[in-house]
């Protein structure tokens, strides 16, 4: 029997998307996702932890919904996979990155405006977007 490899995150982006275009068109977008959790210590005391996470976007069509329609501090809700990338750094030591390789994405009503209050949902974007899991497994790039 197989594993299984899923991961579900709803938070924030942490800038805007970052794409890259490649010769034939195709394209790869990685944005930081920043998930908070909020809780009582021992003492009482509200704690709050924020994690980043590497996201990745290959798949075409949702690669344009998401460069298109994504801003810093929008918040989304993404299913995808964990894959981790070895590399080597510019002393050669190997180096790890943990990234999410997003297959589905749901807007969840916009980012901060400049006063600081939530901008509703665009009802005109693709709010669900979800495509076939990807077969090509090779990414050897470095950013």
């Amino acid at each position: 029997m197989d594993g299984v490899n899923r991961v579900i995150l709803l938070g924030n982006l942490g800038n805007d998307p970052e794409v890259k275009t490649f010769d034939d068109g195709n394209k790869i977008v990685r944005f930081p996702l920043a998930t908070n959790e909020t809780y009582k210590n021992r003492n009482g005391e509200k704690v709050s932890n924020t994690e980043w996470h590497n996201v990745i976007v290959r798949r075409q069509g949702l690669a344009e919904v998401v460069e298109k329609y994504l801003k810093k501090g929008n918040q989304i809700y993404i299913e995808g996979k964990l894959k981790t990338r070895k590399w080597q750094d510019k002393d050669g030591n190997n180096r790890y990155t943990t990234e999410i390789h997003m297959d589905n994405m749901t807007m969840m009503g916009g980012g901060p405006k400049s006063d600081g209050q939530q901008q509703p949902a665009d009802k005109n974007t693709a709010a669900n977007v979800e495509e076939p899991p990807m077969t090509d497994e090779g990414d050897d790039l470095p950013f």
